[in-house]
Parts: structure tokens; C-alpha cells; sequence
């Protein structure tokens, strides 16, 4: 018997509640059981045929070889290019790192800055990963509650509250997983004036769901709208939402040339250089025609509102309309203390999840795992179909409730 024991940072860390229940569901269909999963962040679109004939060209071209450490010239110069587009923010080279997704620079940036107990802050509801990738990293995470009567977003009295002399970051993922919630002009200003008044303190700007964007006015995010913290952001973002791209893995950042440096150092030490293929495509995908995006964005909407409308009218569950992303948050504290029809008591959000997935085969995902409950996370990037299909199997469920 092997006599390995694992190391403290492996042991004090979880693994992603999502791709557990994402394994879950995976295990139940191949058992027989007819699934509604509703679990994973995913794109249901296939790649964009451009991006993937660019991939092919790459190929071609002979390009399978290790690239610079932060990424192909062609790579860093489509993703300033966007940057600049779109958020009018400007970047050199040198501000820029490319990893195997955004998950991975994100994990970099906290490796490269966080140790001796470091305070990380965290709105909750949160993406799983958060603050296992503080823990991991020695550091110590400081969950901030956003509730659903602030939209379930960080407020500039609550930011202040939190910050002590050892924050060293706060995470803001805007739209948000799991809520799909966003922050307005005047909302980013006030959060940029309590962090100008602390300048020990960075920012992680994750914004992977930038362009999965609902409503009329564009998407904002806090270097934009605050330009003086621009040496102390870091913007993260990768093409695996937005351009259907999941399993290519490319993710990348723009932020202060140090950071970057650190970063870059560490992935020439973990993994030489992100896929020259992949990143051949990322480069075809931000550069060229923005169709795809537009086209997929207005059939989330559409799976959205249709999800929206049908949770809403279920007794005992409500549904902050999301601005972006493709997730619902459902609260569902109107069936907590109800009794299952075999006798057991929905307890909490876990037990009203279970209870879908056991008793209508509804997978989803509990709102303790996001750290706010009693709320369950669903997915819209699935087909119409499955939504329709869920929503009727989670009525029947709630109904059932005694």
C-alpha cells in the first residue's frame, strides 16, 4: 500500500463542487437515468467554423511548437487590439500573460502575490474556485455577503468595512457566476473611491462573461471606469465563453508590467507556454468576425427570460433577472421546511437539490457552494429543450412538497 500522504495545501482545499456535480450528472446518464443537467458553465454552441479553420491553418503552417511564455505575438496583439475596442483601455506587451484559461492565470496571480496569511476579499455569492485558490495559496479569504436586496453585489460600505493593512486583493467577477450580476457606472466609481483611499489593496478583475451581456448599455468594468487603478487591476478575461471555446484553454490578463512579470515566470517554470494551436485560434476568434457572439448572446437571452418567467411562477421559488452571464440564482426559501412526499424535511439548500435530483432528475447546484444560501444555481447554456424539460420536472417537484 502506497504510504503517500498528500500535502497540507491538497488537504485544505476542496474539490470544485461544480465539476463534482457535473460528474454526478455524467454518472447518472451512463447509469440509465434520465438527466436534466443543468450543471455546467458551458457553452452548448460548437467552436465558430472560422476559429477552428484557423486552428487547422496553424497546423498547416507547421505551428506546434512551444511559443514565448506569454504568447504569440499575433495572440497578444488580437487581445490588446480587444481591449482597446472594447473597453478603450490600452495595454503594452509587456502588460500582458497568456495561460491555459483564465483559471489558470487567476491561480498564477494569487501564487505570485499571496503568502503568510494574506486577506483576499470575496463577495459572496462567489464562483466556487475563489477561495480554494486563496487557501491553496496560503492565503487567508475574507467572504464579503452581498444579499439579493443589494443585487447580490458588493457595496462601496461594505468593501470598506472589509479592507484591513493585510488585504492585499479583492476578486470582482462581473457578470457574475453563479447571479449573472453586474455593476453599474456609478457603482464601479464608488467601489474605485474606497480603493483609491487604500492603495495597498489590488484588484482581480475577472470579467470571463464580459460579452455574454443582456442589456442595452455596455458591459462595464472597474479599469474602465476608474483609470487610476489601472496599475493595480488585473484584467482577466480568455475566449472559452464568449466564443464557445472551452476546451481550447486559453485565458489571459492585462495588468501592472510586475505582476505580468511574475506571472510569466511562474508558467515558464508550470507549463513552458498555453497550446501554439489554441492559441492560433484565440487569436482568429478576438480579431475576426464578432457574428458568433452577437447571435449565441441573443439566444441566451432568449433561454433567460423563458427560465425566468417559469421559475418566477412556481410557489415557493423567485429569480433576480440576470444582466449577463448564463446562469439563474433562484432563490428557494419558500420550500424551506417542507417535507419531501417520502417524509424528509428540505432542511436547506442541499436538501432541495438533492431532493430535484433524486426525486425528477433535475441536476443543479446548491447555493451553499456559491457561500449564500438558500438559493441553487442552474445553467442556461444547455438547449431550449432541456430548460423546458427542467422546468417542468422542478414544478412537479415543488408541487410535491407537502
Amino acid at each position: 500500500m502506497s504510504t503517500f500522504v498528500p500535502a497540507s495545501r491538497v488537504s485544505r482545499i476542496k474539490v470544485s463542487p461544480s465539476t463534482a456535480a457535473a460528474a454526478r450528472a455524467r454518472e447518472l446518464k451512463a447509469a440509465g437515468r434520465d438527466i436534466a443537467d443543468l450543471t455546467v458553465g458551458e457553452p452548448d454552441f460548437d467552436t465558430p467554423t472560422s476559429v477552428k479553420a484557423a486552428a487547422h491553418a496553424a497546423i498547416d503552417r507547421g505551428e506546434t511548437k512551444y511559443t514565448a511564455v506569454n504568447g504569440t505575438p499575433a495572440l497578444r496583439k488580437a487581445i490588446i487590439g480587444d481591449f482597446e475596442k472594447r473597453l478603450g483601455m490600452t495595454y503594452a506587451e509587456n502588460e500582458i500573460c497568456v495561460g491555459g484559461g483564465a483559471k489558470q492565470i487567476l491561480f498564477l496571480a494569487l501564487m505570485a502575490s499571496v503568502e503568510n496569511g494574506a486577506e483576499v476579499i470575496i463577495p459572496a455569492p462567489y464562483w466556487v474556485s475563489y477561495p480554494d485558490m486563496v487557501i491553496a495559496n496560503d492565503g487567508t479569504p475574507v467572504i464579503v455577503p452581498c444579499n439579493e436586496d443589494t443585487g447580490f453585489k458588493l457595496t462601496a460600505e461594505s468593501l470598506e468595512a472589509a479592507i484591513t493593512p493585510k488585504t492585499l486583493w479583492v476578486i470582482l467577477n462581473a457578470p457574475s457566476n453563479p447571479t449573472g450580476a453586474s455593476y453599474s457606472e456609478d457603482e464601479l466609481k464608488a467601489l474605485g473611491e474606497v480603493l483609491l483611499r487604500h492603495p495597498h489593496v489590488m484588484v482581480l478583475s475577472d470579467d470571463i462573461y464580459d460579452q455574454v451581456w443582456f442589456r442595452d448599455e455596455p458591459m462595464k468594468t472597474l479599469v474602465a471606469v476608474v483609470p487610476a487603478l489601472k496599475d493595480r487591476v488585473l484584467l482577466t478575461n480568455g475566449v472559452s465563453k464568449s466564443y464557445a471555446m472551452t476546451g481550447w484553454r486559453i485565458g489571459y490578463g492585462a495588468g501592472p508590467a510586475p505582476l505580468i512579470a511574475a506571472i510569466n515566470k511562474l508558467q515558464s517554470q508550470m507549463s513552458s507556454c498555453p497550446s501554439s494551436i489554441s492559441q492560433a485560434a484565440a487569436a482568429d476568434a478576438l480579431s475576426g468576425d464578432q457574428t458568433f457572439v452577437s447571435e449565441s448572446v441573443a439566444i441566451y437571452k432568449q433561454r433567460r427570460d423563458f427560465a425566468c418567467k417559469r421559475l418566477n411562477a412556481i410557489p415557493g421559488l423567485s429569480c433576480i433577472v440576470p444582466d449577463g452571464a448564463f446562469y439563474l440564482y433562484p432563490s428557494c426559501a419558500g420550500v424551506i421546511g417542507k417535507k419531501t412526499p417520502e417524509g424528509k424535511i428540505i432542511e436547506n439548500d442541499l436538501d432541495f437539490v438533492l431532493y430535484l435530483l433524486d426525486g425528477v432528475g433535475v441536476a443543479a447546484l446548491q447555493g451553499a457552494a456559491y457561500g449564500l444560501s438558500p438559493y441553487f444555481r442552474i445553467s442556461f447554456a444547455t438547449s431550449m429543450e432541456v430548460i423546458e424539460d427542467a422546468c417542468d420536472r422542478i414544478e412537479r417537484a415543488v408541487n410535491a412538497l407537502i
